[in-house]
């Protein structure tokens, strides 16, 4: 009890995922399970452009172009996609459930946002001019844009929330998300979490930041585990 209002039970009903894994939650588990790394070898042009010191990362496993509509994927920036994508996993797997939309919440954190359309559209301003920007440029790159565009999707009023703090960003979602149901917000909320930067401004920044492995002969393991043999939980040698 809390202040005088009995406990409200939160539970997951459905779960979506498109990641470096696979293209969908089954896919990725599997691979989780398999102890498999999402970890390769970048081939964009961009790396050998802009002569990264970091070439692996994390790249989508399945395309969004493979999954959305051509229009879908024009107006939405990566990060929204795979929010999207996800969503609509989640949504099925919960059994499409009825429910009034005004009793259903939607809560999807980032730590970035639309990263690519913001510095496509800046570069499209800086050499043909401000008629070159595309329209829906601005609700595309702001961080919020995932989490419109699937309560938009699914048709969630009870309100539509973005959740920006780094790497936290999905699970602050989750706990928000269970907060509004708690205090009687919403019945349900899709939560979770979405990111699209994989530009090199991004592999740039964390790299001169030193947050980047730069194992790049040996992709699968440059995710270096904690040493649990040690008193507590120890990095072992260190990420980069």
């Amino acid at each position: 009890m809390a202040d005088g209002q009995p406990d409200v039970k939160v539970v997951v009903t459905g779960l979506g995922a498109t990641t470096p894994l696979g293209g969908d939650l089954p896919s990725t588990w599997s691979a989780l399970l398999a102890g498999t790394s999402g970890v390769r070898r970048v081939e964009y042009d961009w790396v050998e452009k802009y002569d990264l010191p970091v070439r692996i990362g994390g790249v989508i496993h399945t395309p969004a172009a493979e999954v959305l509509s051509k229009v879908e994927v024009r107006r939405l920036d990566p990060n929204a996609q795979y929010a999207i994508i996800a969503s609509r996993e989640a949504w099925q797997d919960a059994g499409a459930p009825q429910v009034d939309p005004e009793r259903l919440g939607c809560v999807v954190g980032t730590g970035i946002g639309g990263v690519w359309t913001l510095i496509d559209q800046w570069e499209n301003l800086r050499e043909k001019g401000p008629r070159r920007v595309f329209p829906l440029a601005v609700p595309m790159l702001m961080p919020n844009s995932a989490a419109g565009n699937v309560s938009l999707d699914l048709g969630a009023r009870a309100g539509a929330h973005t959740t920006v703090s780094a790497c936290a960003s999905g699970a602050e979602a989750m706990g928000l998300a269970a907060q509004m149901i708690r205090d009687g917000r919403a019945d349900m909320v899709v939560a979770g979490g979405a990111e699209g930067a994989m530009h090199p401004l991004c592999f740039a920044g964390f790299s001169a930041m030193q947050a980047l492995s730069k194992r790049n002969d040996e992709p699968e393991r440059a995710s270096r585990p904690y040493d649990v043999n040690r008193d507590g939980f120890v990095m072992g040698e260190g990420a980069g």
